[in-house]
C-alpha cells in the first residue's frame, strides 16, 4: 500500500443515504480505499448496494434501525474483530445503562491490516439530559481508549468515527451556548483530551486550525447552510503515523446525511 485514502461517515440510515442516490455518487467522486460508516441502520444486505470493488464487513445493531457500523474496503484486511474484548467489557464494566447494552448496539468494528490496524466507533450520545454521561464518563471511553492501546502494542492504530464531542470551543460554532450540553460536557471533553494525551493525534488539527469546520449540523434553522455546526467526527492515529498522514480533510460539500465525511490519505504505509 503505497497511498491509502480512508473515509469515515456517519450516514444516519445508509438505506436513506442509497435511496437519494447520494451513496454511489459520493464513492465514485472520492473513491476511497477504506470506508468505514456509522449509524448505518441496517443489516448486511438490507440496502441495495453493488461494490463488488469493495469486500463488506457489519457490526450491526441487535436492535432493528438502530446504530450500527462497517467497514468497506478495498485491501483485505487479515482480520476483522467486532465489539470490545470480553476483558475489555469486564475491566471497565461497559455493561450498559437504563438505555440498554452498547455492545448489542453494534459500535464497534476493527479490521487489521499489515501495517497498522483500523478501529471505526460510533459512540454513545450522552441524552439531552446527560443521562448516559456516565456510560460515557466512567465506561466507555476509557475502555475505548483501553482497547484501542492495547492494539497498538502490536501495531500503529487508526480509529475515526462519530464520537460524539467537540473537542475544544473551535470544534463548534457556538460554544459558549453550549457549555455544559450533550457533546460538549467537561466529562465528554475530558474523554476526547485522554485520547490525546495517550499518544493520539488529531489528523485534521495537523493541518487546519481555528474554528468554521464542522461535521455535524441540526436540521433546524437553515444550520448547515449557515454553517452553524459541530465538528464531533474525527479520525486519530497513533504518533507514529503522524509522518504519514498527506492530507487530512472534512467534506462539507457530500450530502446525504447530517454529519459530512471525513477522510485521511496516508503515504509510504
Amino acid at each position: 500500500m503505497s497511498s491509502l485514502k480512508i473515509y469515515s461517515w456517519n450516514v444516519n440510515g445508509l438505506r436513506a443515504v442509497v435511496r437519494k442516490s447520494q451513496f454511489l455518487s459520493f464513492i465514485e467522486k472520492e473513491n476511497p480505499d477504506i470506508l468505514c460508516l456509522q449509524e448505518t441502520k441496517a443489516q448486511q444486505g438490507q440496502a441495495e448496494i453493488d461494490l463488488p470493488q469493495y469486500e463488506e464487513y457489519w457490526n450491526s445493531a441487535e436492535k432493528a434501525g438502530y446504530s450500527g457500523t462497517a467497514i468497506f474496503t478495498k485491501p483485505k484486511p487479515l482480520a476483522v474483530i467486532n465489539g470490545f474484548p470480553p476483558e475489555i467489557v469486564e475491566e471497565f464494566k461497559v455493561t450498559g445503562d437504563i438505555y440498554g447494552d452498547p455492545n448489542k448496539e453494534g459500535r464497534v468494528i476493527a479490521a487489521e491490516y499489515d501495517k497498522f490496524f483500523l478501529v471505526n466507533v460510533y459512540t454513545p450520545n450522552a441524552k439531552d439530559d446527560l443521562s448516559r454521561i456516565p456510560l460515557r464518563h466512567k465506561h466507555w471511553d476509557p475502555a475505548f481508549l483501553a482497547y484501542c492501546k492495547r492494539l497498538e502494542q502490536k501495531k500503529p492504530v487508526v480509529f475515526c468515527g462519530d464520537l460524539n464531542v467537540a473537542h475544544t470551543e473551535d470544534d463548534l460554532a457556538r460554544p459558549k451556548p453550549n457549555m455544559g450540553k450533550k457533546g460538549f460536557t467537561d466529562e465528554e471533553r475530558e474523554g476526547f483530551q485522554n485520547f490525546i494525551d495517550a499518544g493520539f493525534v488529531d489528523t485534521f488539527r495537523i493541518f487546519t486550525k481555528g474554528n468554521g469546520h464542522y461535521t455535524w449540523w441540526t436540521h433546524w434553522a437553515n444550520a448547515r447552510v449557515n454553517n452553524v455546526g459541530w465538528r464531533i467526527d474525527y479520525v486519530l492515529v497513533s504518533e507514529s503515523l503522524r509522518p504519514h498522514i498527506k492530507e487530512a480533510k472534512i467534506h462539507p460539500d457530500i450530502y446525504g446525511s447530517d454529519h459530512c465525511p471525513v477522510s485521511i490519505t496516508l503515504e509510504d504505509i
